[in-house]
């Protein structure tokens, strides 16, 4: 009879050979500071042309645990996590990313976090900068507890990189939609659509500190963080479109983020150099999104009869 899986850690990754190299000696390291657990590891290669395949193999021949390889060439980050989720067979279900280094209580800390929930329960943890000259973005540094709360858009409330759930959220909530998310056309939030169905569906969502990786981003110019904070606008844009006439908290989202405008005036923010209105710039993108998901559906609707 097979033992039953504790925690299954779900890794996608696309050329990046290198960074994914060390965010797997972590997971070893990890793997050691929680005897007694059980744990199997699920690798994406999300059509790599570099030679992360040679090292995956490598790696998975040198391993105390299962480790299941899969490649999947259909490009988008949300295409590759459904490929994996196909193929975990944990109680709990880890994602984390090819930059992302794993603190060595991770799988304990993990454990240890589950252990008080009842019923369908998702949890994000702790993502610090991995390295000190990477700019600011793309962290989640609370050091407290946190519930999501009622009827919000949840966009950053947990993010991706550090993400767990029971088994049952993904039967309830379903995979992954493929239109967002990195590869994708509509860029990211494949994590905040996922999150945004699941609370809407009365699962918990839960903050844990106690659960920490590290990202190593490399995203040094702002110019680079200027593009990246359209895309995660951008996507959320496109999220409203989405759940527009089917959920209220979309329209509650666009009022709020239509008000915060304001913001710009009365207390701006100054910590992203390339960003001089940081809310205008947000809706900006946002309408964009908005308006890039129902042209899609126009197009989509109108080619039957056009051919």
């Amino acid at each position: 009879m097979t033992a039953a899986i504790d925690v299954s850690l779900l890794i996608c990754t696309r050329d990046r050979a290198g960074s994914l190299m060390t965010t797997l000696d972590s997971v070893g390291r990890a793997f050691a500071y929680a005897p007694g657990m059980t744990v199997e590891v699920v690798l994406v290669d999300n059509g790599s042309v570099d030679d992360t395949p040679e090292r995956l193999a490598a790696w998975q021949a040198m391993q105390a645990f299962p480790v299941h390889l899969v490649r999947e060439p259909r490009p988008g980050l949300a295409c590759a996590r459904n490929t994996g989720l196909a193929l975990c067979r944990g109680r709990i279900i880890a994602m984390t990313d090819d930059d992302c280094v794993l603190h060595a209580d991770y799988f304990a800390a993990l454990r240890a976090a589950f252990e008080s929930v009842g019923g369908p329960t998702i949890i994000g943890g702790r993502i610090l900068l991995g390295d000190p000259a990477d700019l600011s973005v793309t962290i989640k540094l609370e050091d407290h507890d946190m519930v999501a709360p009622s009827g919000g858009f949840l966009g950053g409330f947990v993010m991706g990189a550090n993400l767990a759930f029971t088994a049952d959220v993904v039967t309830l909530t379903g995979r992954f939609d493929e239109r967002f998310g990195a590869g994708a056309p509509f860029v990211a939030a494949e994590d905040t659509d996922f999150l945004f169905r699941a609370a809407g569906l009365g699962v918990a969502v839960l903050y844990n500190p106690r659960i920490v990786v590290d990202h190593h981003h490399g995203r040094r110019d702002t110019v680079e963080e200027t593009r990246l904070l359209a895309g995660y606008s951008f996507g959320d844009g496109a999220l409203y479109a989405k759940y527009l006439f089917s959920d209220r908290r979309a329209l509650l989202a666009i009022a709020a983020d239509i008000f915060d405008v304001r913001l710009d005036v009365i207390r701006p923010v100054t910590t992203h150099a390339g960003i001089k209105h940081f809310y205008w710039f947000r809706l900006r993108h946002k309408a964009r999104g908005f308006a890039s998901y129902w042209w899609s559906n126009l197009r989509r609707n109108r080619s039957p009869a056009m051919r």
